[in-house]
């Protein structure tokens, strides 16, 4: 049986934390910080209830933090180099360690972590973690390596070379790291780096500015950046050996497969080149064959290469995101949406959609739609246009705002990944007080993941996209999907406002889709509302539609 996989990311960090002080740039101690304890069998079957098939916990290994762990053998970090209070979890400081924030008991945190992944898999829940394959923490150490993997990152290299094979990071020689900004919040000792590393936004340089990746270091995967070369052109020579860091991050990725993990959702997946994935892949599937990757790609020319090289899914932002996103504010026709997915039909099924995550801003914040409802078409036309995956940010499902000025994080509609927080949203669903529009929103959402999961039509049939013969719609999107006896026809309404819409269904339809002509009993699956449907090749079916919604009507 076809899948449709639905993926939930989780902030661990965020997410069962039910602390409301929510003071700015407050400490662990005063904001609080959610668990994986928090994630009991009974949550974790909500989520599976509300459609997920696989829960994506983001900021599982342990990245830099201002939080002091040194009496637990945790290495400190300098708060120069750490992006607010909790710290990015994409400034990774052991590669083979759990974050501490995240464990009741801090010494037993691996072991917490295996439990969380066990009542996953009892959930019915695939497990998905990230790996951060393009950067490290600048203090960067790892004390918790098993015994087979001999060196550190860095450890056997040469800081004189700016650029070597042999070398895990770039460098500056003679150049002491000096960033073109005040980083030191009243520190006593001065962060010192010399010779300075490159940093991780490909900044090959000794000042990183402060909108760049300051607290990162660039890992060298053999691609001489210094020589003009690129991850998208580089190619490993024949008998070249297999360049340091490649060995070291796949003893990274095989000791977290080891742990039952299901998929990895692989960091700026493109900014290392897909030689390195075509090998690292097939690698790891040779022990652990189930495991899948999903890659963060944001350039389009390259999708195909990094699916070739082993990839089963990558983001489509720039295509389908951007579009939704366009069509869902009224700058953009929907008719952008069938050239959004005509750009990538030959691989239309490795293609990840979504409306959120935490890069981009919540769609209910001012800087979006400044209501979630206002998504609600977008959501249906993601959800049931293809076989491919989609992804729920977790929050999304009630219209959470993200208008917290948490810290680090300013008020800028995104939810923090740098702050000690919890989410609004979040606190009110597990004491059920939620308002009467935000029960409506999640469902909704709850429904239409239920159609989605449920429905062969949307698991395994053809879709034919209507909006060709529907020029006059721009503020409507239609399509059909069909398998075996069951057909859905779905047109979608981004107007904020009720609609009359005439839509026409062409002959090559009715051909394609093997429809027959005539009067059928249609029953919207949204509202179960059942409407006598007249279809005739080339002649329009009339639909009154609701503001911001859609109409899913099988027959």
């Amino acid at each position: 049986m076809n899948e449709k996989i639905v993926i939930y990311q989780i902030l661990t960090r965020l997410y069962g934390n039910r602390n409301t002080t929510r003071k700015e740039n407050g400490t662990i101690e005063e904001n609080g910080c959610g668990k994986m304890n928090d994630l009991t069998p009974a949550v974790l079957k909500r989520i599976r209830g509300l459609g997920m098939t696989h829960v994506w916990f983001t900021g599982i290994i342990r990245h830099a933090t201002q939080t002091d762990y040194s009496a637990f053998g945790i290495p400190r970090q300098h708060p120069a180099v750490v992006k607010g209070r909790a710290g990015s979890p994409y400034a990774i400081t052991d590669y083979f360690d759990v974050d501490p924030d995240l464990a009741v008991n801090v010494e037993q945190r691996m072991e917490e972590f295996q439990q969380l992944v066990n009542r996953a898999h009892k959930a019915g829940l695939k497990v998905v973690i990230d790996f951060v394959p393009n950067h490290v923490a600048r203090q960067y150490k790892s004390i918790c390596r098993p015994q087979n993997v001999k060196q550190d990152l860095g450890e056997g290299d040469d800081p004189q070379q700016g650029f070597s094979t042999k070398n895990n990071f770039y460098y500056c020689p003679g150049q002491q790291f000096s960033p073109s900004f005040d980083l030191y919040h009243g520190e006593k000792e001065p962060y010192v780096e010399m010779p300075a590393k490159a940093t991780g936004n490909d900044c090959f340089n000794n000042a990183p500015g402060q909108n760049d990746w300051y607290e990162t270091v660039k890992l060298n995967y053999g691609v001489d950046y210094y020589a003009g070369v690129t991850p998208s052109s580089f190619r490993l020579s024949s008998g070249n050996p297999i360049p340091d860091t490649w060995n070291k991050m796949l003893e990274i990725l095989l000791f977290w497969a080891s742990k039952g993990v299901d998929a990895f959702r692989c960091d700026m997946a493109e900014m290392v080149p897909a030689a390195f994935w075509a090998w690292a892949t097939g690698q790891v599937r040779l022990q652990y064959e189930h495991i899948c990757f999903i890659g963060e790609v944001y350039n389009p020319a390259e999708y195909r290469h990094y699916i070739a090289s082993g990839f089963d899914y990558l983001y489509d932002k720039v295509g389908m995101y951007d579009t939704l996103r366009d069509v869902i504010r009224g700058v953009r026709s929907t008719h952008d949406i069938s050239f959004a997915w005509q750009q990538t039909d030959d691989i239309r099924k490795h293609m990840l959609y979504f409306l959120e995550n935490h890069d981009e801003q919540r769609v209910a914040s001012d800087f979006f739609a400044a209501d979630g409802l206002k998504a609600l078409p977008a959501l249906v036309t993601m959800t049931l246009l293809e076989q491919n995956p989609i992804m729920i940010y977790a929050g999304q499902e009630y219209g959470e705002r993200g208008m917290d000025k948490e810290g680090f994080s300013g008020n800028d509609g995104r939810t923090t990944i740098f702050d000690y927080w919890s989410i609004d949203t979040l606190v009110r669903a597990s004491a059920r007080k939620l308002t009467q529009k935000e029960k409506l929103m999640f469902s909704y959402y709850k429904l239409l993941l239920y159609i989605a999961t449920h429905s062969e039509a949307v698991r395994a049939g053809q879709m034919f996209d209507l909006m060709y013969v529907n020029e006059h719609l721009h503020r409507q999107y239609a399509f059909m999907r069909k398998k075996d006896n069951e057909t859905l026809l779905v047109v979608a309404n981004f107007e904020h406002q009720p609609s009359e819409v005439d839509l026409y269904l062409p002959a090559h339809a009715f051909d394609y889709m093997k429809l027959n002509e005539g009067k059928v009993d249609a029953q919207d699956l949204l509202t179960g509302e059942h409407l006598q449907l007249e279809l005739k090749a080339d002649n329009p079916v009339h639909f009154s539609i609701g503001a911001d919604t859609a109409l899913v009507l099988a027959f």
